[in-house]
């Protein structure tokens, strides 16, 4: 081969060995984009709430624990729990001989005293005997006839009876057993007239105020049955010593349904609006460790990792209060898994139907 010719094959070689070099730098430098979805960071009102669960409980003079008046022998229990009553229905019947014992005593009592008195009356008037004789007879007949009034109420309040129409709720009566005078036999309570107990921490109760907006889900957490909307009625000005936890008492005239006894009941209380928030979509936030970040996508389309601080937040937007500016555009589906310095693209529409 001539030198003329080495040097061509040389230089068609190097030329090749020189193009492929530059497409594998080419490729290895290509960055792959991500399809995701973004949203503009807004300014707008943000209404921080506070979450706490309950339960449902009668409102203070809608509910009656009624007990014995005297030790007895229980011999008939009329309801059971959850069962409806209606005013006066007899609800437990006591053993009434001893009762009625006492009453028969008392009235024969009176009618003794009854006889004595106008006897003693009749020899007063005749200056047969003193003037105090006739007096102490009326003091015995005034003392008898409230004995007796007393035996017979006894007597009658041995039948236990609801004072108000609604649901029994407790009933402590064991056939056979005695009644202890300490302890309520049964409780009724009208189920009309509930309210919402919850539970909160002595810090949260300080943010709570009386007439604050609470909305009311049934169970233990906000994505349980929409109740309605109620009030706070008042916060407990004590920390109950047994859980630790102050009573913050809800009021809702108006529910989607009636409201039951010892339900338990999830409560949403509004305790600040900030006029002026940042605000971005919960599904912008990204955890890290302890912390939180979000994706912040630039004019080129590149996506940078932020830290951010969150005040409060909703079941779909947060309070940003410090890392993030109002017209920012933040990642939202498609930020976990993002790393920083990423190249996205929106998705089209095609790729986001059937998305979350």
């Amino acid at each position: 081969m001539t030198r003329r010719a080495r040097c061509i094959v040389f230089s068609l070689l190097f030329a090749a060995s020189c193009g492929g070099s530059s497409d594998e730098a080419a490729g290895s430098e290509a960055q792959p984009v991500v399809n995701v979805q973004t949203a503009v960071v807004t300014a707008a009102p943000f209404t921080e709430t506070l979450g706490a669960i309950g339960t449902v409980a009668p409102r203070p003079g809608h509910v009656a624990a009624l007990g014995a008046l005297q030790p007895a022998r229980i011999t008939r229990v009329f309801v059971a729990a959850g069962q409806r009553v209606t005013e006066g229905q007899p609800l437990v019947e006591l053993d009434q001989a001893p009762f009625r014992a006492v009453t028969q005593s008392a009235e024969a009592t009176l009618a003794n005293a009854e006889r004595t008195f106008e006897r003693a009356q009749r020899l007063a008037a005749e200056g047969i005997v003193p003037r105090k004789e006739a007096d102490q007879a009326a003091a015995d007949l005034a003392k008898a006839r409230s004995e007796a009034v007393a035996a017979r109420r006894t007597e009658q309040l041995s039948i236990i009876r609801a004072p108000i129409a609604g649901v029994v709720t407790r009933v402590n009566a064991s056939l056979g057993a005695t009644a202890d005078v300490a302890q309520p036999l049964v409780e009724v309570a009208d189920p009309r007239a509930v309210d919402v107990i919850l539970g909160v921490s002595s810090g949260e109760a300080s943010r709570i105020h009386a007439g604050a907006t609470v909305r009311l889900s049934a169970g233990q957490n906000a994505a349980g049955e929409p109740l309605g909307v109620g009030h706070v009625a008042d916060v407990g000005g004590t920390v109950d010593t047994v859980n630790r936890s102050v009573s913050v008492r809800v009021q809702a005239p108006t529910t989607r349904r009636p409201l039951r006894i010892a339900e338990t009941v999830f409560a949403d209380i509004e305790v600040a609006v900030h006029p002026n928030a940042i605000v971005v979509p919960i599904d912008a936030l990204v955890p890290d460790g302890e912390e939180l970040k979000v994706f912040v996508v630039d004019a080129t389309g590149v996506a940078h990792e932020r830290k951010v601080v969150v005040g409060g937040r909703t079941e779909k937007v947060a309070e940003i209060t410090s890392g993030l500016s109002a017209g920012e555009r933040v990642v939202t589906y498609g930020a976990y898994g993002l790393t920083d310095s990423a190249k996205v693209a929106p998705l089209q529409p095609a790729a986001t139907k059937g998305k979350p």
